[in-house]
């Protein structure tokens, strides 16, 4: 067997986007566009097989890892069976899994004397009640409701929201180049990967089902947004939140804002993982998640050949 994998394009989502939600799965994963955003990042790669699933290939710095194959629930043990022959025959290396979400895990019972499965917290997605960020009542969120409320008064008349569609890619880089530029050089190694991400979905969101949302303040764009929707969840993903840092209660109006106009259907938000950073982690917890989507690195035991 010899899986051929192929780097994803904008021009393969359409076709690619009717295997996902096959299954339960709360994960930023369970939709198509994170692939698509960090695919330079980690250099992912993909194979259809049979018309049944997606299988998904990572070299994250210069380990190649794969994800759980996009599929039913039931054929996931097929499909990693063939990621585990195509690891061990073709790259000579123990199978390693990526990100493996929390039902599947519990679902495959894999072998302990086969396979180590161990947790990955920093990767945990943070969910929150749709309705809870929306209005943002209630005594865990009353510090943000303040900061809401003097966003609110301060700018009062001076500002805007609006859906944003691919006419706006303008505005959005222009408001990206700013926002880079105030981060400096000594910052996280992803950020400038994270801007051509999205730069890409900019370019290509005519092919991509994507949401966008934005905040002009004096006809400017001062905040910005980008997610998905996961019909079978009924869950928001929020993948991408940018706004002014200066400007008091922004963040908290995006985030409202473009919950109530993109996903009124939403009852789950997912926010992403904190990826291990303090300041990160702490502004999610702020926003008093619910629960949160759980992931899982499974690595294949008594394969411990090298790649040659």
């Amino acid at each position: 067997m010899n899986l051929q994998f192929k780097s994803l394009a904008a021009e393969d989502i359409p076709a690619l986007t009717k295997y996902y939600e096959r299954r339960h799965d709360r994960t930023c994963d369970s939709v198509i566009l994170d692939n698509f955003l960090w695919g330079e990042y980690y250099d992912i790669r993909y194979c259809v097989r049979n018309d049944e699933a997606i299988l998904w290939l990572m070299d994250i710095h210069g380990k190649y890892y794969a994800a759980l194959p996009v599929c039913e629930k039931e054929l996931i043990p097929k499909y990693l069976k063939e990621l585990e022959r195509y690891f061990n025959e073709e790259l000579h290396l123990p199978l390693e899994v990526y990100l493996a979400d929390e039902p599947a895990v519990e679902y495959l019972q894999l072998p302990a004397d086969r396979y180590e499965v161990s947790e990955l917290p920093d990767n945990q997605d943070y969910l929150y009640d749709a309705e809870a960020l929306k209005t943002l009542s209630g005594k865990k969120l009353h510090k943000k409701k303040n900061h809401l409320n003097s966003f609110l008064r301060e700018y009062e008349g001076r500002f805007e929201y609006r859906t944003l569609t691919c006419e706006d890619k303008l505005n959005i880089w222009g408001f990206l180049d700013k926002w880079r530029e105030q981060k400096g050089q000594e910052v996280e190694g992803h950020l400038d990967y994270e801007v051509r991400g999205i730069h890409k979905v900019l370019t290509n969101c005519g092919l991509l089902d994507v949401r966008m949302g934005g905040v002009f303040i004096d006809g400017a764009l001062e905040a910005f947004s980008i997610g998905s929707y996961n019909k079978r969840e009924k869950m928001a993903i929020i993948h991408i939140e940018k706004a002014n840092p200066e400007i008091v209660g922004l963040y908290q109006y995006i985030n409202q804002q473009f919950l109530i106009h993109g996903f009124p259907e939403a009852e789950l938000v997912n926010r992403e993982d904190d990826m291990g950073i303090p300041g990160l982690r702490q502004a999610k917890q702020s926003y008093a998640p619910i629960g949160f989507a759980k992931k899982y690195r499974i690595r294949q035991l008594g394969a411990e050949t090298q790649r040659e």
